[in-house]
């Protein structure tokens, strides 16, 4: 399994109501490689499917969407976030853990 596979079998464990950082997720995969994961989740061939909006930054900033910022809000907010000026409030009450 390569790379960006690695990435979004991890995207793919993330639950609904949880988000997870790239960061995070590096560090799931035993890397500081924080780039290459946003570049695997930007690559993200199905974005609904491998949930990869559920990922954000470490400051609990939106980040960016393949399919548009304002998609991606939406598809969070759906799933219970509290989103305001392009951040998750309380988001490390919602960091899904891979351990």
């Amino acid at each position: 399994m390569n790379f960006n596979q690695q990435c979004y079998e991890l995207l793919s464990k993330i639950p609904e109501g949880k988000i997870s950082t790239y960061k995070e997720i590096a560090k799931a995969l035993n890397t500081k490689a924080y780039r290459a994961v946003g570049n695997a989740v930007a690559k993200n061939p199905n974005p609904i499917v491998v949930p990869c909006h559920r990922v954000i930054n470490s400051n609990g900033l939106i980040g960016g969407y393949a399919l548009g910022v304002n998609k991606k809000i939406s598809l969070l907010k759906k799933e219970g976030m509290t989103i305001r000026k392009g951040k998750v409030l309380d988001y490390e009450k919602n960091i899904y853990s891979f351990i």
